[in-house]
């Protein structure tokens, strides 16, 4: 690895070969960035990573042969490597979570941003010596997101429940079968039945036995009620 401060040189992974072109002419056009290797897989980013020793690695998240999260999951298997190369992550996805994975063993040297910073080429070159240098960097759209999602009031399974579904959950909570259920509330079985199996679907309990799934739906139902 070439010394920091000074040339930063950067490993390019990205399958899109327009795409690469472009962040290649950005990193040539600044005076103290150059490409050290271009990948468009993931197993040719791991030997490169080997072979030219970059001081980032530049990659986007989805690569063959998958097309899945290859460049998230290069990130954290550096960060079982001595070297732990810095790696900044393009992603056309504007998805939170995927830039919570990729910090989840840590932000140091690592860096999230959205695809379309390659129309920006100040931003991604800052993005890159931020990065090499052991900062962190996430791109400002996907933090509003991670904002947004976060202060948004968690809403309760319960209240996906119509008035009828409920009035069956209750009598559900006071130990009634199907059969004292239609007696109660003046229905058929059947009906009975098709309002428990609502039931069960709108609060995602999974198809295991009818008594486990019972006694989890009315231990939701009492825990929203208190």
């Amino acid at each position: 690895m070439s010394g920091l401060p000074g040339t930063i040189r950067v490993l390019i992974a990205e399958d899109s070969l327009l795409v690469s072109e472009g962040i290649r002419r950005i990193v040539e056009a600044e005076p103290d960035l150059e490409v050290a290797c271009v990948c468009g897989d993931l197993e040719s980013m791991l030997e490169g990573v080997d072979r030219v020793h970059p001081d980032i690695v530049l990659t986007d998240i989805r690569m063959p042969p998958d097309g899945a999260d290859e460049g998230i999951r290069a990130a954290a298997m550096f960060r079982d490597n001595p070297t732990d190369v810095p790696v900044l992550v393009l992603s056309q996805y504007d998805e939170p979570e995927y830039a919570l994975k990729l910090l989840e063993r840590g932000a140091r040297a690592r860096g999230y941003l959205l695809k379309n910073r390659v129309l920006e080429p100040d931003q991604l070159a800052a993005a890159i010596r931020e990065v090499a240098r052991g900062g962190s960097v996430i791109d400002p759209q996907v933090v509003e997101s991670l904002v947004r999602a976060r202060s948004r009031p968690k809403r309760s399974p319960l209240a996906q429940l119509t008035s009828r579904e409920r009035e069956v959950l209750s009598e559900m909570a006071q130990g009634r079968n199907n059969d004292a259920i239609a007696a109660a509330l003046r229905m058929t079985i059947a009906g009975v039945e098709k309002h428990i199996n609502a039931i069960f679907s709108k609060l995602g309990l999974s198809e295991e036995k009818e008594i486990h799934r019972r006694v989890t739906a009315v231990l939701m139902f009492l825990s929203g009620e208190s």
